[in-house]
């Protein structure tokens, strides 16, 4: 209903007239923000985008981008829905949603390797106000890297304070970088991988969309995190154990919807090695 003001706007002038500022969840701005700015742009009416440090990349098709923001923050109270489908809503509208090509504007010869790329997308955060709920456990990474570290080439990815813009959470220690090095030589630390190519990269995040553009099998947990890994086709499995997108479908249809990739939930570990073995 909000967006039937703008109907003279978007279909008859057309002129380069939105704004479209966000500094909030990166997993909202991944499912709902940047398809709203991308369909803007297709329509001829994206004048620019604000957001916050490190995004650049992700709207890459904005003629005006500025990263005004340091920081991430909870939701604005008031909130006046100025993008449509945020926060969880029951229904889904795609008429002013459009997927964003990542995959294919991000598609190199760099991040080439002798074996096919699983991506494991990891977290260890604060999630509600309490401990870390969706994540990979070391015990749990080393079932998996046990099971598949021969089949594929395996990056392990879970970014540092340092590289990524924070919100409301906080990046805790699990010291499983040591646990990797020492027990699955084979296996490739992200960090390492970006640090052995910074001169080809301007950031973090431009670093992984560049590594995900060449990947097709993902394994990654619930946030930002799933959603960033959804954005590149293939199939991408999605450890969520909680969160409103149980309750609204969204792993059956925005997440699909962001690049055309199969997406999987598993809600505990054992559903995640089922679906490995099925799927991978």
């Amino acid at each position: 209903m909000r967006q039937t003001k703008y109907c003279i706007q978007d279909y008859v002038l057309k002129s380069k007239y939105k704004e479209i500022a966000y500094r909030e969840e990166f997993q909202q701005e991944l499912t709902f923000v940047l398809p709203f700015a991308y369909w803007h742009h297709l329509n001829g009416t994206l004048g620019r985008t604000i957001s916050s440090k490190f995004t650049k990349e992700l709207y890459f098709f904005s003629e005006q981008h500025e990263e005004r923001y340091e920081t991430r923050v909870d939701r604005y109270i008031g909130n006046n829905y100025e993008i449509p489908n945020m926060y969880h809503c029951p229904t889904v509208s795609f008429s002013k949603w459009a997927q964003v090509p990542l995959k294919q504007h991000y598609k190199n010869d760099l991040f080439i390797f002798s074996k096919p790329l699983l991506v494991i997308a990891n977290k260890y955060n604060t999630e509600w106000g309490k401990g870390p709920i969706n994540y990979f456990s070391i015990a749990m990474l080393g079932e998996i890297l046990d099971r598949y570290s021969d089949t594929y080439q395996i990056v392990y990815n879970r970014p540092g304070a340092k590289y990524i813009v924070m919100d409301n959470s906080d990046i805790l220690e699990l010291k499983e970088a040591d646990f990797i090095r020492k027990n699955y030589p084979e296996v490739v630390l992200a960090e390492d991988l970006y640090q052995a190519n910074r001169t080809h990269v301007n950031n973090y995040n431009h670093f992984q969309l560049m590594l995900y553009a060449n990947c097709d099998r993902f394994l990654s947990v619930h946030g930002g995190t799933a959603a960033l890994a959804s954005y590149f086709g293939g199939k991408n499995i999605i450890l969520s154990k909680r969160g409103h997108e149980h309750r609204y479908n969204e792993f059956k249809t925005i997440f699909p919807a962001l690049s055309g990739a199969e997406v999987y939930h598993a809600k505990s570990d054992a559903e995640v090695l089922e679906l490995l073995k099925r799927h991978y």
